[in-house]
């Protein structure tokens, strides 16, 4: 069946025209280019697939590499054959001389993409990496029974470290839905409307089932006999679905991650430790996590039982930091919470008893940032004892810990979720990842992290370039710029607030004087260490800067007038300056402090003057 499956595509014609390209390489190449461009539905009219520059681009970046395995010598065969076939089907004449020129340049420009789409594990199939394994053992992948024999002699093969078998499994079983579609595709549209050049399929391949044409191809694409051994007698090497359970966990924390952040390639925080574990270690524990998880929202339980997927996402983004009990469920019922104080990190000092006992009021004031009677502690009591027994449940599998009020994640259990949140495509970097990354990428990602996690990543950033003073350039230049002119402007700058900035060099600050946004900032930084900061040289803009951060935290009208006071200009000249260095902020601010609706009637008053001087 793989000699004849998808044998009318022109190959035979098209090697005609190419005496010269008979090498093996070559020959793979254009067998899978022109079978794809075929199930694509490419015109044959001309008795070969006609690409075009939207099929080129789609063949090299997505179906080369999800159905294909070349070797890195080899890539360069796929782009010949698409400029070869070009100029095959422009000597039929079903190409001119422009449009073969377009299909060219676009196959030249689409090369690099190409290139990295085939060495990208993230498009590794088990048939794909299983082609590479053997070929780089030496093994013939023209020869079915070489291959057996090759597969017979791995019992279990771990994958490298980056990348997962859980991944290899998704984007498997997605390759193989994308081909049957395809194979499906060509054979209605040849039954509705018939090419010239004859069907694709015939009725007795459609016979043997799609999903067996669709294993018949890769193999030629990949290695001889490999579908057929995988799904059969080697199954064990590339397990499908339903040996990865904790999949249903991950799809849950990838809808807790899109709730939070609208998207996946936000990153959360890398956890403070972090245990690295053997892959299929990782995978037994998340399937024993997925499994209570599973339990408990089955289960007719606690009110709370329901939520330990959230709660394990929650403790994961906030920087893996313990979390309070009770300020937790008071969140739940919407109690008033300081938002300050939402994140802030709860010490595990009180040791657990049988029985969960909610803080003392004193305590739970502090934890809330609110004023809490003895009567609405009472009236908590029984909602923190229900989210404690959710917890403790959650702690049988180890991955989670309950210390009085306090619970977390252990650092089993951070690495767990970590898994689970990258099988889902959730980006989730470890810290030699994050400490990897440029200033501007590090900052961006922060703002939006607990101030415990932004503060022990930043320094961590900083340590892994000695805490130089380009370092600091870099990063006090990255709170600059990074969301400037955003509603998020506020938030980046006030990562200032989490660095200990005592450890930056002085010529790193005295560098930060002219930055238009914390300019001020470093100035201030200047004087508490008696260093001499040229006051001339900040910006009015930074000025207006730490003046508008200054009322966010202080929100009295006396300070906007004494400021203002001083400012060149007076006060509509401060209102102007802080708008244009942050209108978000600004606007919050002063309407708050009814500066903005007195600045409006003070300018409609000048206009009337205006008018009635002109009257």
């Amino acid at each position: 069946m793989a000699v004849t499956v998808l044998s009318n595509t022109g190959l035979d014609a098209f090697l005609d025209g190419n005496p010269g390209r008979r090498d093996p390489s070559y020959l793979r190449a254009a067998d899978a280019v022109l079978g794809l461009l075929a199930l694509r539905g490419a015109d044959r009219r001309s008795g070969l697939p006609e690409p075009t520059v939207e099929l080129v681009r789609h063949l090299l970046v997505e179906d080369v590499p999800a159905f294909v395995y070349a070797a890195p010598g080899e890539l360069a065969d796929y782009p010949a054959v698409l400029v070869d076939l070009a100029a095959r089907v422009r000597e039929a004449g079903r190409l001119n001389g422009k449009r073969q020129a377009r299909i060219v340049a676009a196959v030249e420009e689409t090369v690099p993409d190409f290139e990295r789409a085939m060495n990208d594990p993230g498009n590794l199939t088990w048939q794909r990496w299983y082609a590479s394994l053997l070929r780089a053992d030496g093994t013939d992948p023209r020869d079915p029974a070489a291959v057996r024999e090759w597969l017979a002699a791995h019992q279990a093969v771990t994958p490298p470290d980056g990348l997962r078998r859980a991944d290899l499994m998704n984007r498997s079983v997605l390759a193989d839905m994308v081909l049957a579609e395809l194979l499906t595709g060509a054979y209605v549209r040849d039954a509705e409307k018939p090419s010239p050049a004859g069907p694709l399929l015939t009725d007795a391949d459609v016979s043997h089932g799609v999903g067996r044409l669709a294993g018949a191809l890769v193999d030629r694409w990949t290695a001889a006999g490999l579908a057929e051994q995988l799904e059969g007698p080697h199954i064990r090497l590339a397990p499908g679905p339903d040996a990865f359970p904790h999949l249903v966990l991950a799809d849950i924390l990838v809808d807790e991650h899109l709730d939070y952040y609208g998207d996946s390639w936000t990153p959360v925080p890398p956890p403070p430790e972090e245990v690295h574990e053997p892959q299929r270690e990782v995978e037994a524990a998340a399937d024993l996590l997925a499994a209570a998880v599973e339990e408990m929202r089955s289960e007719t339980g606690g009110p709370y039982d329901g939520e330990a997927a959230h709660l394990l996402y929650a403790l994961y983004q906030r920087g893996s930091c313990p979390e309070s009990v009770a300020r937790r469920v008071a969140e739940f019922e919407a109690w008033e919470v300081d938002p300050a104080l939402e994140d802030a990190p709860v010490v595990a000092s009180v040791p657990a008893g049988e029985t969960y006992v909610v803080p003392p009021a004193d305590e739970l004031s502090r934890l809330l940032g609110t004023p809490v009677t003895e009567e609405e502690r009472a009236a908590l009591a029984p909602s923190a004892r229900a989210m404690a027994e959710t917890v403790d449940r959650l702690a049988g599998t180890a991955m989670v810990f309950r210390v009085g009020d306090a619970f977390g994640l252990t650092p089993r259990g951070a690495g767990v979720v970590r898994y689970l949140l990258r099988v889902g495509r959730i980006a989730a970097p470890d810290a030699a990842e994050t400490a990897a990354w440029d200033a501007t990428t590090v900052v961006a990602a922060a703002e939006g992290w607990s101030a415990p996690a932004a503060a022990r990543i930043l320094a961590g950033w900083l340590r892994a370039r000695d805490g130089s003073a380009d370092a600091w350039a870099r990063l006090f230049a990255a709170l600059g710029t990074v969301n400037a002119g955003t509603i998020h402007a506020a938030g980046t700058r006030g990562l200032l607030a989490v660095l200990d900035t005592a450890g930056a060099p002085v010529d790193a600050l005295r560098g930060a004087l002219a930055d238009p946004v914390i300019g001020a900032y470093a100035r201030e930084m200047l004087l508490d260490r008696d260093e001499e900061a040229d006051e001339g040289a900040v910006p009015l803009s930074a000025y207006a800067v730490a003046v508008l951060d200054q009322l966010a935290r202080s929100p009295h009208r006396t300070t906007f007038d004494t400021a203002a006071a001083g400012w060149p200009g007076g006060a509509a000249a401060l209102t102007k300056e802080m708008t244009a260095a942050d209108p978000y902020r600004a606007d919050r601010v002063l309407h708050r402090l009814g500066v903005a609706r007195a600045q409006a009637r003070t300018e409609r008053r000048a206009r009337r003057r205006g008018r009635r001087r002109a009257r």
